[in-house]
């Protein structure tokens, strides 16, 4: 038998509102950054307490990220869509129109945060495990400001749980079609569920089962977080693109791979992972440290 999802019930059909309320425009992506970033410290904060590890270390270094974040995002974003803003320079600055990408926010962040390990003196792959799971729950949170700009979405569908795009938000290639994938809610329920097992890998190491190594947890967020985002950047319609490749996808086999490699490095090789600072001492299993 062939289910026919076209007469199936729109229990699930999404509907984008775009980015305004009435006549007020509504700045859905600095809101829920915001929301990200508050709910993010304070997590970050608490799993630094279970830590036996300073929260205010965690506090500091947010400010770090935010700033080094942002910015990092949109370079990237601009960078990939030169050919758009070179005619028009002023829009570079317009990050309150959309135009942000996650991994150009990682690699900021990323930096930012090796200087400031370096600086404070603490092990960075410390600093990532604490806030891999911060980072991927604000990434479950961000990707809603697709939702409510009405953009990122994937490609036409006429599946029960279809997004209706406005007409004057979709593609001109496409302006025929009213639903389309919501690329928005699958990225969002996988990093979702990204946090639910870096969670579960925490709280199971604080009692030494397993007993994770400094660096785990982000390496594991690498590999997870890149195999969900692949897939689902092979169904939108506005990838970042490099010639004929899908940049978030290379970045994605490039994130899988270094996981990967760092995972095998940290339990097939048993070594600890290059850091700025002299490695954490090992410390007999079931004893709460920094690690």
């Amino acid at each position: 038998m062939v289910l026919d999802f076209a007469a199936l019930p729109l229990a699930f059909v999404f509907t984008s509102p775009g980015p305004e309320i009435g006549s007020t425009p509504l700045r859905w992506y600095g809101l829920l950054i915001a929301i990200a970033v508050l709910i993010g410290v304070s997590l970050s904060q608490y799993l630094a307490k279970r830590r036996q590890i300073d929260p205010d270390l965690l506090n500091d270094l947010s400010i770090w990220l935010v700033i080094a974040a942002i910015p990092a995002a949109r370079i990237y974003y601009v960078l990939f869509k030169w050919s758009d803003y070179a005619k028009q320079p002023s829009k570079i600055i317009a990050i309150w129109e959309g135009g942000i990408a996650i991994h150009g926010a990682i690699i900021g962040g990323v930096l930012a945060a090796l200087i400031f390990a370096k600086l404070k003196r603490v092990p960075f792959w410390q600093l990532a495990d604490l806030v891999a799971p911060s980072l991927i729950l604000g990434q479950a949170i961000g990707r809603w400001g697709n939702f409510f700009n009405s953009e990122a979405f994937g490609r036409p569908t006429n599946l029960p749980w279809k997004l209706y795009i406005p007409p004057e938000r979709r593609p001109l290639s496409l302006a025929n079609y009213e639903y389309f994938h919501p690329t928005f809610l699958y990225e969002s329920v996988w990093n979702l569920m990204v946090f639910g097992l870096l969670l579960t890998l925490f709280f199971r190491s604080l009692s030494g089962k397993p007993r994770l190594r400094l660096g785990t947890l982000f390496m594991v967020y690498l590999v997870a977080y890149s195999m969900g985002r692949f897939w689902i950047e092979g169904l939108r319609t506005d990838s970042l693109m490099l010639g004929p490749l899908r940049i978030a996808q290379v970045v994605s086999l490039s994130g899988m791979t270094l996981g990967l490699v760092g995972l095998a490095w940290l339990y097939l090789l048993k070594r600890p992972l290059p850091d700025v600072v002299s490695p954490v001492k090992e410390q007999p299993r079931g004893q709460v440290t920094g690690d």
